[in-house]
């Protein structure tokens, strides 16, 4: 049992999931997650309203390898291979405890890591389990699951509180990712509650469906061997400027846009992994509004080579060829997304970073110099710097490299991108420019906000830099 310690890369969220499979199996409408600091010595309980188990289902459970993987499960199953109660448990804890309820009885088992003399497990008769569990047990059918003895997850009692709840926190919204489809209802026809510490887990899809500017793209269905099918379904995600804040601080999660970008892999319809392309191309600027959902079903396990504490999967490499094709067309439309956010000229109503002459058949790019970007620079500026800065402009004009831009455009466009393509980074621009335009509005932020509302690249921006200038206490919200 104590080799149980080592198997999987379990973290908080990882070994809870692997009892809320256990709940969805079991038929559960809510599951309720009590996660409880204790002063250094943690305790966690995981209470669900499914069916239940009856006191032989429950010994039956509490044994290692409890299913055969090879065996064919049905189609719902959330399971892999009998281990995922007591891996997931004993890599947070020592001690784990199951309570249970069905029609009316009580069983419980406990398995306690410092107690494994002779390989006895402890089993509590329907008293002892009455008196122990929580109240929802006792209302009807359903299973509870305590972890004590939290070594692992107290870090050696080394975390604290705000520790520990910055991992209720990160806990939270990995559940609220990996069960999305389920507490949407868009699985079993009926949402699925889940309940951390009395606060309801929400709904976080990682595509933004809902929004009128993501791109559902054609979905696909490819063949496995033994007549299994996976469906493959692509979607190219708003630029940052057409996301409110908050949704945006949503999909780009801990690590940014561009780490979550590529394959989702659901096994029935729970996440399995996500962010990866499976080594068919690199993560890049442009392709980072990409995520694709892939869809398998618990029969391919093992050609998926799905991991015991299934967080982790390997693309098979029947599928390879088709999906590098999909994923090459993919990040071609995602660069169409940021082209279309570059610099515009003559669009009506905006001032232009660029202006375009035409005469006597020959075109000519300038600097706008009545942007309020360049004009900032002359406020205040000597003549002799005010010379310096139109020498730079002219330079920087009469050196554009046409013939190579020519050449790229021939050979096509999909590669070209002069926009910001990060959040981040355009956060970095607005911190650098906005002071100079505020001087330039003598200090009045009504009236810079006034200049800039319809002078690019602000305008296209415009809910990022209205959001950017609230946070920082410009302007109230």
């Amino acid at each position: 049992m104590m080799s149980a310690r080592s198997f999987g890369n379990y973290d908080l969220a990882g070994a809870l999931a692997d009892l809320i499979d256990n709940s969805i199996k079991a038929k559960a409408r809510t599951i309720r997650l009590l996660c409880l600091f204790n002063e250094g010595d943690p305790e966690i309980r995981v209470i669900d309203d499914g069916h239940g188990m009856s006191e032989d289902e429950l010994q039956k459970a509490m044994r290692p390898a409890s299913t055969n993987p090879c065996e064919e499960r049905a189609p719902d199953d959330l399971g892999r291979f009998g281990w995922g109660l007591k891996s997931a448990s004993f890599s947070q804890c020592r001690c784990l405890t199951v309570y249970t309820s069905q029609k009316g009885g009580f069983a419980g088992a406990s398995w306690d890591l410092d107690s494994l003399d002779n390989w006895k497990m402890a089993i509590y008769s329907g008293k002892e389990v009455r008196n122990s569990c929580s109240e929802y047990l006792l209302k009807g059918d359903g299973t509870e699951v305590v972890w004590s003895k939290c070594d692992r997850l107290s870090e050696g009692k080394s975390l604290d509180q705000s520790q520990f709840n910055e991992l209720i926190i990160h806990a939270r919204n990995r559940l609220a990712l990996i069960y999305h489809r389920y507490i949407s209802g868009e699985v079993r026809g009926k949402k699925l509650s889940i309940e951390l510490n009395g606060l309801q887990v929400p709904e976080y899809d990682p595509f933004h469906r809902h929004h009128e500017a993501t791109m559902q793209l054609e979905c696909e269905s490819l063949k496995m061997p033994g007549r299994k099918k996976i469906t493959v379904q692509p979607y190219v995600l708003p630029h940052y400027s057409k996301l409110k804040p908050a949704d945006l601080d949503k999909l780009s999660g801990d690590e940014g846009l561009l780490k979550n970008q590529g394959f989702y892999v659901y096994r029935n319809h729970r996440l399995i992994i996500f962010g990866t392309w499976f080594r068919l191309v690199r993560h890049g600027e442009l392709s980072q509004l990409v995520r694709v959902s892939v869809d398998i079903p618990n029969s391919l396990d093992e050609i998926w080579k799905i991991t015991v504490d299934k967080s982790d999967a390997q693309l098979p490499s029947v599928l390879r060829i088709r999906l590098k094709q999909i994923v090459d067309g993919l990040k071609r439309r995602s660069a169409k997304v940021f082209r279309s956010k570059g610099g515009k000229i003559h669009d009506s109503g905006k001032v232009s970073v660029w202006k375009r002459y035409v005469k006597s058949g020959e075109i000519r790019y300038e600097i706008n110099r009545s942007h309020p970007l360049v004009t900032s620079l002359y406020v205040d500026a000597s003549e002799e710097l005010q010379a310096r800065l139109e020498s730079a402009l002219r330079v920087i004009e009469r050196e554009f490299p046409v013939m190579n831009f020519g050449q790229d455009i021939a050979s096509g466009t999909d590669s070209i991108n002069q926009s910001v393509v990060s959040p981040d980074q355009f956060r970095e621009f607005l911190a650098a420019a906005l002071p100079g335009l505020l001087s330039d509005a003598k200090g009045k932020i009504n009236t810079m906000v006034d200049r800039i509302r319809n002078v690019e690249p602000f305008c296209s921006n415009w809910s990022y830099v209205e959001d950017f200038l609230v946070k920082e206490g410009w302007i109230n919200g």
